[in-house]
């Protein structure tokens, strides 16, 4: 990835929480058979300072096999996102001097990943999953909910996948290369149209 240095987020801390509250990740797999992809919504944890993600995928899916052959794995979580206009600059009015760009968080994650068939780590990795995205609702639905005949019978159809992080880069593109006037600029517009997470960024990354 691109990553000039005023961009890049280096705390994991950071990343991790990106990746938690934008679990749908981009899984991508080469090798010399070709580049496979495929979105995957993950669960992230860290076990002494290593970042690991969980998640599964349906048996019938290929890149399975394809990453228990030892295919490179790669993958990328995308954050908040937004088309900034040059409008919400100071420096319009000033120069004219100006284009549009996009703001955007990301985290690309890569590492060894392996393949987790076994049916004790599938319907630990299942339960967990739902939990995670039950877990504020008013009812929430729990894999016990459902007869245990039928889940066993969708546990043949999926497979785990385990990939211990060796490297993350994150990637806070959020204003913060633009003047004092244009960050302003920017904060106050997304405010006014209600994109109100990105705001936040570019005032903390911006030292608004």
């Amino acid at each position: 990835m691109y990553l000039p240095e005023q961009f890049a987020e280096t705390d994991e801390k950071v990343m991790r929480a990106l990746i938690a509250a934008h679990p749908l990740g981009l899984l991508i797999s080469a090798s010399e058979t070709g580049v496979q992809a495929n979105p995957v919504p993950f669960l992230v944890s860290a076990d002494n300072g290593v970042t690991r993600l969980r998640a599964h995928l349906a048996r019938a899916n290929p890149q399975w096999r394809h990453i228990g052959d030892g295919a490179s794995v790669l993958v990328v979580f995308q954050g908040n996102d937004t088309y900034i206009t040059p409008s919400w600059y100071q420096s319009k009015t000033e120069h004219g001097k100006v284009v549009p760009t996009w703001n955007y968080a990301m985290v690309q994650a890569r590492g060894t990943a392996t393949v987790r068939p076994d049916p004790d780590w599938l319907i630990g990795q299942v339960k967990d999953l739902t939990e995670r995205h039950e877990a504020d609702r008013p009812d929430p639905w729990k894999v016990g909910d459902a007869p245990e005949r039928f889940i066993e019978t969708q546990l043949r159809g999926i497979v785990g996948l385990e990939i211990e992080v060796s490297a993350m880069a994150g990637k806070w593109k959020v204003s913060q290369n633009r003047p004092e006037g244009d960050r302003k600029g920017v904060h106050a517009g997304l405010s006014g149209d209600g994109e109100t997470d990105m705001a936040d960024l570019v005032r903390r990354y911006g030292g608004l």
